[in-house]
C-alpha cells in the first residue's frame, strides 16, 4: 500500500506487530522514518515518542468509523465507494465533535 502513495510519508506509525529490521530498513530507503517501538525482547532502536504517542487519535478515529455498518463490514463493492462512505462518515465524525 505504501508503493501506490503519490509521495512518501515523512513518518509511518506502527504497533510492534510491524517491529522488523527488514520492515523499518525498506522504510527509511523509501524516505520514511519508522515510528515503531522495539518488541520487548529487540534491542532498543529510535523511536520518537511524541510520535508513538498521538497514535490512539487514529485509532480512535477507526473505532468511531467503524460504527458505521458499511464501513465496518466493508458492505461497498467498489474501492471508489467504499472510500466515499469512509469520506462521508468522517465527515459526519468531524461534524457531530
Amino acid at each position: 500500500m505504501l508503493d501506490d502513495l503519490p509521495y512518501p510519508p515523512t513518518y509511518v506509525v506502527c504497533d510492534r506487530g510491524y517491529a522488523s529490521h527488514k520492515f523499518r530498513e525498506y522504510l527509511w530507503n523509501r524516505g520514511s522514518r519508522p515510528v515503531i517501538p522495539p518488541r520487548r525482547n529487540d534491542a532498543e532502536v529510535a523511536c520518537p515518542k511524541w510520535a508513538y504517542r498521538h497514535r490512539h487519535l487514529v485509532e480512535n478515529l477507526w473505532a468511531r468509523l467503524k460504527e458505521w455498518r458499511a464501513v465496518a463490514t466493508r458492505y461497498e463493492k467498489t474501492a471508489a465507494s467504499f472510500l466515499s462512505v469512509i469520506l462521508i462518515a468522517a465527515t459526519a465524525d468531524y461534524i457531530k465533535a
